[in-house]
């Protein structure tokens, strides 16, 4: 099936940063596509042929989007998923499948799929509701410190927490969650699988992220990671273990950690465009936005290899901004070397939204590096 320069059509689930990047290859290659946000000013509003305001937690108007396209995909798991199940019955390719989004969407059931296809992770207890978490506290069946997760509706550091205290437990929302054993780490770790429905399989180099610690969202990227190549090639493996159960289409990113001891625990995935991969449209021969698009179009995947060393910084809103955002510095910045900043188009910032990011390419790694932080203490993304 031809998408090139026809009127096949490719759907995107969410109009975010996300969909905008994946339109940079859909233009490249004339692919009509047609795009389903909830709000009018989504960055995909000004790139894709069709755009449609709309819930895509709502079954019929994702099912009534998904009818008019031949293949559907996603940028956000939030979606409805007996939409996305009901429009597979009837012929329309879903990639990534209903399947594999429903065991990836709840926190509980993803970590009981590790559990249960002995992929190493951390040790976890699943809860119907915060009373039954307190509950097993009091019987002494679970001890602090913890991290807990909302079963549903986590993301980017939302619905997580570290709990030390009966304190902090108190503020815990009352909804399905999990409480996973805190793991000593030394570094958190990614890796980018992707996979067609042919069975074609790549993988990208293995990825060193650094968090914020107030907001817990990835601050920097690192790619390669600088750590042994034992290291970075265990976690590669790891992470097509995940992907080979999983059997997914499309993208899937492998948050890992790796502890004191060597050893390597899955974190979490995310089965699309992910943040750790932003750093590719620059490093990389083909990167994670061509490379999904690739996939679930079964087209043959390209080279995930690195051109040369480059670092991520993201651009999130400044703390105690609210409104009509302005990008402060950004001439100064530009005058850097090696320097790309990418603007995602909302809007209106608030504190510690994604709004942009930036790449520093360096044959260096470690020059990179120390670029990528002048240029996190440069620019500063504020209201008006």
């Amino acid at each position: 099936m031809s998408f090139f320069s026809t009127h096949k059509t490719l759907g995107i689930l969410g109009g975010g940063q996300l969909g905008k990047m994946l339109l940079y290859t859909t233009r490249k290659w004339d692919i009509k596509t047609h795009v389903l946000d909830p709000s009018d000013d989504a960055p995909c509003k000004l790139a894709c042929d069709y755009f449609e305001v709309g819930d895509f937690k709502d079954f019929q108007t994702v099912y009534d989007f998904g009818k008019k396209v031949d293949v559907l995909t996603f940028e956000i798991e939030h979606v409805n998923l007996d939409a996305l199940k009901q429009l597979e019955k009837e012929g329309i390719n879903v990639y990534p499948s209903a399947s594999t989004l429903e065991t990836i969407q709840n926190k509980s059931t993803q970590k009981d799929f590790y559990v249960g296809h002995k992929i190493p992770t951390a040790k976890h207890q699943n809860f119907e509701n915060i009373d039954q978490l307190k509950n097993a506290i009091e019987k002494k069946a679970l001890s602090f410190p913890f991290v807990w997760k909302s079963a549903l509706l986590g993301y980017d550091g939302n619905g997580v927490s570290v709990v030390k205290n009966h304190e902090k437990l108190a503020q815990l929302p009352k909804v399905a969650c999990l409480a996973e054993e805190l793991v000593p780490f030394t570094h958190e770790l990614a890796v980018i699988i992707c996979r067609n429905p042919s069975g074609e399989v790549i993988a990208y180099p293995t990825v060193e992220m650094e968090f914020h610690p107030e907001a817990n969202q990835v601050e920097y990227v690192l790619c390669p990671s600088r750590l042994d190549k034992t290291i970075t090639e265990k976690a590669k493996n790891i992470a097509l273990q995940v992907s080979e159960s999983f059997e997914h289409v499309g993208l899937l990113a492998v948050e890992l950690f790796l502890t004191p001891k060597g050893d390597i625990l899955v974190n979490e995935v995310a089965p699309r465009p992910h943040n750790s991969g932003h750093v590719t449209i620059e490093t990389s021969y083909t990167d994670q936005f061509e490379q999904h698009i690739r996939a679930i179009l079964d087209l043959p995947l390209g080279n995930a290899e690195n051109k040369v060393s480059g670092v991520m910084v993201n651009l999130v809103g400044a703390e105690k901004h609210n409104g009509a955002v302005y990008y402060q510095h950004m001439n100064t910045i530009l005058e850097m070397s090696g320097v790309t900043p990418h603007i995602y188009g909302k809007k209106e910032t608030r504190p510690f939204r994604k709004m942009g990011h930036v790449t520093i390419i360096n044959k260096d790694l470690e020059t990179a590096r120390k670029i990528a932080e002048d240029v996190k203490k440069t620019i500063q993304v504020i209201s008006k």
